[in-house]
């Protein structure tokens, strides 16, 4: 009877982020709402017996959102500086014509954001490329489709590297592909991420222009661009090479920041560095932290469990695309992990192809990744249903990818 209330709670998170628009509910507020009183109601029906398990499992959930969270502060803090300062206006100058076709643009806008997902974190490529969006003159609807473009070649971009998704990461580190096979998955990236631009260009008219602006930069604001980018750089060395959890490495670029802002403070506040802690948008922190509470809570009550067993009931092939599917609606994160501890015994295509299906697979719905759900919290025209209309185009440029991963490394590995 618990486990039917728990779920009715997640549904009812999933409906008020659903219908955020009917209501006018925050839906950082509602989804942090069912997860606060999930975990309570899991501690209220629990036996006295069950407190010490049930405590040391929110601990751990709570801790992996706290391993995010200062993740986001630090990355998104640089971005809120770097754009407050047009810095990164400056540099889409110099990459981007002041005046192309907007089929061009989502073409080169989809290439920026697969590349830059591929050589850093998801989370840092979806708000350097929003912000690289919002530099140009753009309609609600072209912007809306090119965000859409964005979320889905960002969770392309990172799956055929160790560095790009945590999902690819924990598959290889349990020894089930290597890194030379992995980099076979930047062919179905490529492919199915051009396939969607194109497919999103149809009946797109006009020509799009970088809107005007003169910006003014100080030396700081430079050297403070060098240390983010280093940082992202940093991160990928040093996790590959001594495992240092990204959020260490931001977090001392972030501390680097502060530093060098106070070795150049000046009398305008601006160049206060710790003040811009203050733009970051906490509603984007707040609506992570609820949804990674339900998510938690599933995993709690065995849904992933009842998951992984349906996972082992069918062809390997078929689950994984319907496991890809269903990272839409849980974490990938632990969804791949239920599936690695449920030990299924598969060929090298068959790993590839579950390795893509998890890491692109939640691009299918807004709230099934963190590329997702942070598009959603910066940009007001996009909701659960604007982006739900790109459904249809996001499962066949899925449903492709994964069908040339399989395609492909059926070809060379048999």
């Amino acid at each position: 009877m618990t486990e039917y209330l728990l779920v009715s709670f997640a549904v009812l998170a999933l409906l008020s982020i659903v219908f955020e628009e009917v209501t006018h509910i925050n839906k950082a507020k509602t989804t942090l709402f069912f997860g606060c009183i999930s975990w309570i109601t899991l501690f209220v029906t629990a036996g006295s017996d069950q407190h010490h398990a049930i405590s040391h499992h929110l601990e751990e959930n709570l801790l992996e959102i706290a391993v995010l969270w200062l993740f986001l502060m630090s990355t998104m803090t640089f971005v809120a500086y770097l754009n407050a300062k047009g810095v990164i206006q400056m540099a889409v100058q110099k990459l981007f014509p002041g005046k192309l076709s907007k089929r061009k643009l989502m073409l080169l806008v989809a290439l920026f954001s697969l590349v830059l997902s591929a050589i850093c974190d998801n989370v840092t490529a979806t708000l350097v490329s929003l912000t690289l969006l919002q530099s140009f003159n753009l309609d609600k609807h072209t912007k809306l489709k090119m965000a859409v473009l964005i979320i889905f070649a960002v969770n392309s971009g990172g799956v055929a590297l160790i560095t790009g998704d945590v999902t690819t990461l924990m598959i290889f580190l349990n020894g089930h592909v290597q890194i030379s096979q992995l980099l076979l998955l930047l062919v179905p990236a490529v492919a199915s991420v051009f396939f969607l631009a194109a497919l999103l260009s149809i009946g797109t008219k006009g020509e799009a222009r970088i809107q005007p602006g003169e910006f003014s930069y100080e030396t700081i604001d430079l050297i403070v661009a060098g240390i983010f980018f280093s940082t992202i750089v940093l991160t990928m060395v040093l996790n590959v090479l001594f495992a240092i959890p990204p959020v260490l490495t931001f977090m001392t670029g972030l501390s680097l920041m502060f530093l060098v802002g106070r070795f150049y403070r000046s009398d305008d506040e601006e160049t206060q560095m710790l003040e811009y802690v203050r733009k970051i948008e906490y509603d984007t922190l707040l609506f992570f932290l609820g949804i990674l509470l339900i998510v938690g809570m599933l995993k709690e009550i065995g849904v992933l469990t009842l998951i992984t067993q349906m996972y082992s009931a069918f062809d390997p092939n078929i689950s994984s695309f319907l496991a890809g599917i269903g990272s839409a609606l849980l974490d990938n994160v632990p969804l791949t992990a239920a599936l690695l501890k449920a030990e299924p015994l598969l060929t090298t295509t068959q790993w590839l192809g579950l390795t893509y299906a998890v890491g692109v697979g939640g691009s299918l719905l807004v709230i099934g990744s963190a590329a997702g759900i942070i598009a959603m919290s910066k940009m007001k025209e996009m909701t659960f249903i604007s982006y739900a209309r790109y459904i249809p185009a996001l499962l066949v440029a899925y449903s492709l990818g994964y069908g040339i991963t399989l395609g492909l490394a059926a070809y060379i590995y048999g």
